[in-house]
């Protein structure tokens, strides 16, 4: 599964317990008729992937549902939920009118003469 937004909050890495689980959160805010803001956690060596983006960037985000059954001292079952990225990359902002930008002028080499008596050997 994937979501994509707009990055909204990007956590710092947080580690927990002895054995230095390692997870960090990221919000992103998505682009519809009634936007959600969607917390994604990425953990263990997934943390690194955001250290390239940046609040405000547009992105993509390959996602893992996880649930788990938790069952409290007093006998309850409880259920949680959490949403895992697993990668992310960023998404080019549109162009107006799906025209590509046109480059500037100093990125053109000027026209060199031609020499107009030189025939080429093509049949045309």
């Amino acid at each position: 599964m994937e979501v994509q937004g707009k990055i909204k909050v990007i956590g710092e890495t947080q580690t927990f317990g002895a054995n230095g689980f390692r997870k960090r959160e990221v919000v992103i805010t998505t682009e519809e008729q009634y936007p959600q803001s969607i917390m994604i956690e990425f953990v263990q060596d997934k943390t690194d992937l955001l250290n390239n983006y940046q609040v405000g960037q547009q992105v993509k985000i390959n996602i893992n549902l996880r649930g788990r059954e938790w069952v409290n001292p007093q006998g309850e079952t409880k259920y949680f939920n959490s949403i895992q990225g697993w990668r992310i990359e960023a998404l080019q902002q549109e162009q107006a009118g799906g025209v590509p930008p046109v480059p500037p002028m100093d990125a053109f080499e000027p026209a060199t003469n031609v020499n107009q008596e030189e025939h080429d050997d093509l049949p045309f």
